[in-house]
């Protein structure tokens, strides 16, 4: 798993198109079969450890939550970060306070603003 930080604060100016105020974080490029998905998680929801069927990129837009890769350990995500799993990856994520995510899903995808630094995990 990898870590994905689309926060303002990792966002780029956009300097086309008379752009005012305005910023972007790119996320990833891929192709082949894709699909895109709202999830929502209530309190104490989860979504349980399975392999991916897709490359796989899972963002918080709302609340905050966890995510686990293969390694077993549980990263905290709020909103403006994410995880990108690789096809095939086993993983699983929920949330204990509630949580909205956008899942991006594509035979091809490789991610765009990732980074490998720690963040703050639950202790698992």
């Amino acid at each position: 798993m990898r870590i994905v930080e689309f926060s303002v604060e990792a966002a780029e100016p956009i300097r086309l198109f008379e752009s005012v105020s305005a910023s972007s974080v790119a996320l990833g490029r891929g192709h082949g079969e894709i699909h895109v998905y709202a999830i929502h998680f209530d309190a104490d929801g989860e979504i349980g450890a399975h392999p991916t069927g897709f490359c796989q990129l899972f963002l918080v837009v709302d609340g905050s939550g966890w995510a686990e890769g293969e390694d077993g350990r549980r990263v905290a995500l709020r909103a403006g970060q994410g995880a990108f799993f690789e096809r095939g990856e086993m993983h699983s994520k929920g949330s204990e306070t509630g949580m909205t995510a956008i899942m991006v899903q594509a035979t091809h995808l490789a991610p765009g603003a990732e980074r490998r630094a720690s963040i703050p995990d639950d202790g698992r």
